[in-house]
């Protein structure tokens, strides 16, 4: 995948080695030359510019990207603008570091969702996270095995897990659903997203629901993948 880093402090610059070690093309980027001359030999392209100026990102390949990091962490506001300009510039997905609650909410104010705290979350796992594409999150077994959380195919909407052999298909083992729930605490209604336990074959899969699955790396991915895709890569072996 390319993905593009803007902000080259510690964690962006962790962020960008870590995901050129595991095959990714990146693009950093920082205001500071000093950090550019650091990772320039390291990963696939380094651009030193201010990433608050709008005029500056004629230079940068945004629309190519698969994903844009915004990891910037000395500047809260620089934070905000920077991503509030690549918001308008393009519909890539973007994933942003959040320096404070303030900062939270504005971002989710923006519609950015995947939202990171390097103080909580170290660079491996968001790499992690990263290569996983489709994947809302994971926790790494080891080397081969992860527990992931993704969204229901739409072709499961409505049927019963004994109606699907789907799973079974992508060789992966379904742990629980996750589902959204709403909840009205002082007449004000919030959703919240909780767990329906063990499930059974009876249990119906319904729209936006999130599967925890368990299995080996790749069928993990297979499963993220398109049905076309996935008949290609099966054709191939």
């Amino acid at each position: 995948m390319k993905i593009i880093v803007f902000g080259l402090g510690n964690f962006g610059m962790s962020l960008a080695l870590s995901l050129t070690e595991t095959g990714n093309e990146v693009i950093g980027i920082d205001r500071q030359m000093d950090k550019i001359n650091l990772v320039k030999d390291k990963i696939s392209h380094a651009i030193c510019m201010d990433s608050t100026n709008e005029l500056a990102y004629d230079a940068v390949p945004l629309k190519d990207a698969d994903k844009i990091v915004v990891a910037i962490g000395e500047n809260e506001g620089a934070a905000i603008i920077t991503t509030a300009i690549i918001k308008k510039l393009t519909d890539v997905k973007i994933i942003s570091r959040a320096l404070s609650p303030i900062h939270d909410t504005v971002l989710e104010a923006m519609g950015i969702y995947s939202i990171i705290h390097p103080e909580q979350d170290s660079a491996d796992r968001l790499t992690k996270q990263i290569n996983f594409k489709s994947t809302l999150e994971n926790y790494q077994l080891d080397n081969n095995y992860t527990i992931s959380e993704v969204k229901a195919k739409k072709e499961f909407y409505g049927k019963t897990l004994g109606e699907l052999d789907s799973v079974d298909k992508y060789s992966l083992t379904l742990v629980t659903i996750i589902r959204k729930k709403k909840k009205e605490p002082n007449r004000k209604k919030t959703i919240i997203k909780e767990s329906i336990g063990r499930p059974n074959p009876e249990t119906i899969v319904l729209e936006d629901d999130i599967l925890v699955v368990y299995g080996y790396n790749k069928d993990i991915e297979t499963y993220c993948m398109g049905e076309e895709e996935y008949d290609l890569r099966n054709k191939k072996i």
